[in-house]
Order: structure tokens, then C-alpha cells, then sequence
């Protein structure tokens, strides 16, 4: 199995498969394939493990669903198109050494990924379309892509090192870094609602991955520009 990158601002992950080479993926992440390739969707996949595994995964944005990609007889290509700016981020799972990443940032992984969820926070109706603050825990034994926002910044925290962040820039980071949901009070922010913002405070040691770009921002920002409802 091989993979490529293919354009920047809005790249296409592609990847090659041998005869018998087999990737998980979220059903519709997929954007075209080629070649002697099956899909077979199930329950199955991503670690599902069990009744709670499958909630789980379900909830941390993975879905219920895995969609395996097999090519059974001959090569073939399966591509996924990045939904928003930004990059796609290989990294290699192993066994006390996962990742944490956003709700959503799971692309497709080798059999061996398990997919669950880290974290879960309401914080208020209006963040992230209501869905609140997610982030999934990537573990198991495994080659897997992740798609992050925007421009990346990353950090090589230290132990006893933090970063407080704002939830929505919050890309990815190692499972050793600890990670906790703080308020600053005293600065009011409408699209938190309230008088107080949210912040993730992040805490070495382990590598984080920043976005820059952010769905909730990038939303507001179109607003004005979108025709008002109807009726």
C-alpha cells in the first residue's frame, strides 16, 4: 500500500493498493477509485468492539458505520478529496502511543485502527452547529490519515508545559499530552454564550497540531453573504 498527496490548498489524499491490500474509512469520506477494488460496509471495522465500542465510535463522529476498501485481485486507487482547506497528516499507531484529533478528523486508517471516543462537552448551541466539543481517540495498531484545517502550527510540549487553546483549533495531539476544558471568565463571547470564553488547556509531554482554520469561523464569516430564510 502507497500513498500520494495531490494539490495544496484543497489536496486529495489518493491511495494505492496491491492485490490484497485492505483501508477502513468512513463511508463518505470516499471521492472516486479505480481498479479491481470492493467496498463492503459494516458495523464491523475501526475497532468497533462490542456494543459500546460502536457507540462510541458512532459518537466521536466516526459513525456507526466503516466502509472497508479490498482489492481482492488486482491493484486499484481510492481517492478522498480534503472538505475544507487545509492538509492531510499521516501518523503511525502503535500501542500506548495514539492520537487524539478532532471530531471528524478521521480519514482512513490500515485494519488494526480503533476509533473511539476521547471527549465530549456541550458548550452551548451555537458551537460547532450544535454538536458541542468532540474529539476522538485513534488507537490500536495502524497506519492512519487525518485531515486537519487551514495552516498547521505545531508544538513539541515539554513536560509541565501548557497551551491554552481555543476548542476549534484544537487539530491533533499525541495521547500523552493531557488535556482539560477551562473557562476564562471576564471576556464575554456571544457565540459561546454567557460571560466567559472556553478554552482546551493542553499539558506536555507530546506533540500538538494546531488548525488554523476553523468550521464555526469560517461559517460566521459567510453568513452575511448567504440569501435569509424564506417564510
Amino acid at each position: 500500500m502507497r500513498s500520494k498527496i495531490i494539490g495544496t490548498t484543497l489536496p486529495v489524499l489518493e491511495i494505492q493498493l496491491d492485490a490484497g491490500d485492505r483501508i477502513v474509512g468512513v463511508p463518505d469520506q470516499l471521492s472516486w477509485m479505480s481498479g479491481d477494488v470492493t467496498l463492503t460496509t459494516s458495523t464491523a471495522g475501526g475497532g468497533a468492539g462490542g456494543l459500546f465500542g460502536l457507540v462510541s465510535r458512532a459518537v466521536s463522529g466516526g459513525g456507526l458505520f466503516m466502509t472497508e476498501f479490498h482489492a481482492e485481485r488486482g491493484p486499484g486507487n481510492v481517492a478522498f478529496a480534503a472538505k475544507l482547506p487545509g492538509s492531510f497528516v499521516p501518523v503511525e499507531i502503535a500501542p500506548g502511543g495514539g492520537y487524539i484529533v478532532h471530531r471528524h478528523g478521521f480519514v482512513c486508517g490500515s485494519p488494526g485502527i480503533e476509533v473511539t471516543t476521547a471527549f465530549q462537552q456541550t458548550l452551548g448551541g451555537a458551537v460547532f452547529g450544535g454538536e458541542g466539543f468532540m474529539l476522538q481517540k485513534l488507537a490500536g495498531q495502524a497506519s492512519a490519515f487525518v485531515e486537519l484545517s487551514g495552516e498547521l502550527v505545531t508544538y513539541e510540549l515539554q513536560p509541565g508545559q501548557s497551551l491554552l487553546v481555543h476548542p476549534g483549533h484544537v487539530g491533533m495531539f499525541e495521547e500523552s499530552v493531557a488535556f482539560e476544558l477551562t473557562t476564562m471568565r471576564g471576556i464575554r463571547n456571544a457565540l459561546f454564550g454567557g460571560d466567559g470564553l472556553f478554552l482546551v488547556r493542553l499539558s506536555g509531554p507530546g506533540k500538538v497540531w494546531l488548525q488554523s482554520l476553523t468550521a464555526p469561523s469560517l461559517a460566521h464569516a459567510l453568513a452575511p453573504y448567504l440569501p435569509g430564510k424564506q417564510g
